[in-house]
């Protein structure tokens, strides 16, 4: 069942609400929105949970404003959602972007309704380079993006799909997947690309006390695994898993080790 929530005067968010239970959020990632965690979905609900993926501002069918693409407003967002919707002891679940916009949640608003929290492929500490960070993409890599989506927006989104990957999909589910990247705003896109390469939470994910788990792909040519890597050392008594065939999509790579391992975590 889908619903929109107003997180701010004049801001609407999609939520896609489906299933009874344990409820699991699921915080997508650039430019993409809550539907590629569609078998997911599926899965658990039939498994008794209640799912609840969010397009974030400026994505899918969520309203798109011109600002309010900060970590911390999309943080808010989340903190929105989950007080209009009276989640409590939630499972948060956040993919590359998703997951630092997660971590950014917990810490700002201290794990407020979640009790579990899983990063996947996430874009955590820093999604860049910094002079005393040498992990993660170049500076430049995403001012790239940025200029694509501002040139050629398909292409940029066909060409970022291309490398989300470890496993060649069909054509049918590269259409498909593409797609999902094209329902974005162009002012999300560009807004959210900008976040992504200056956002820095290497201070706030010390804050983080609930039980995380950390699912990345080896041979991810987004989110190197060393991000992971950093990510552990980071957050208290964390978890990391890694998919050893997986790129950064490690959920369609490995989709029977991805839903064995989410079950497992959810549950333990």
């Amino acid at each position: 069942m889908g619903k929109y929530i107003e997180v701010e005067s004049n801001v609407k968010l999609y939520v896609e609400d489906i299933g009874s239970g344990t409820p699991v959020i699921f915080i997508h990632g650039w430019p993409l929105h809550h539907k590629m965690f569609e078998y997911q979905f599926i899965d658990l609900a039939e498994k008794g949970y209640r799912c609840i993926g969010i397009d974030l501002r400026g994505f899918g069918k969520s309203d798109g404003p011109l600002d309010g693409y900060s970590y911390d407003r999309l943080a808010d967002d989340v903190r929105a959602v989950i007080d209009q919707l009276n989640l409590q002891n939630a499972v948060l679940v956040g993919f590359s972007i998703g997951g630092a916009i997660a971590a950014k949640y917990m810490a700002r608003h201290s794990g407020y309704g979640i009790s579990k929290l899983l990063l996947l492929g996430a874009a955590t500490p820093s999604f860049t380079q910094r002079t005393d960070f040498a992990f993660g993409s170049p500076v430049d890599a995403v001012n790239n993006l940025i200029i694509g989506a501002h040139l050629d927006r398909p292409k940029m989104v066909t060409d970022l799909g291309m490398k989300f990957f470890a496993k060649k999909g069909s054509a049918s589910f590269t259409a498909w997947f593409t797609s999902l990247g094209m329902e974005a705003s162009a002012q999300g896109t560009l807004k959210a690309a900008a976040s992504l390469r200056d956002e820095d939470l290497r201070s706030e994910l010390p804050l983080i006390k609930v039980p995380t788990a950390i699912f990345h792909g080896r041979q991810d040519k987004i989110a190197p695994y060393e991000l992971a890597e950093q990510t552990q050392l980071l957050i208290p008594g964390s978890v990391l898993i890694p998919f050893e065939e997986s790129g950064h999509g490690l959920m369609f790579d490995e989709p029977q080790k991805f839903a064995e391992n989410l079950h497992r975590f959810i549950i333990g």
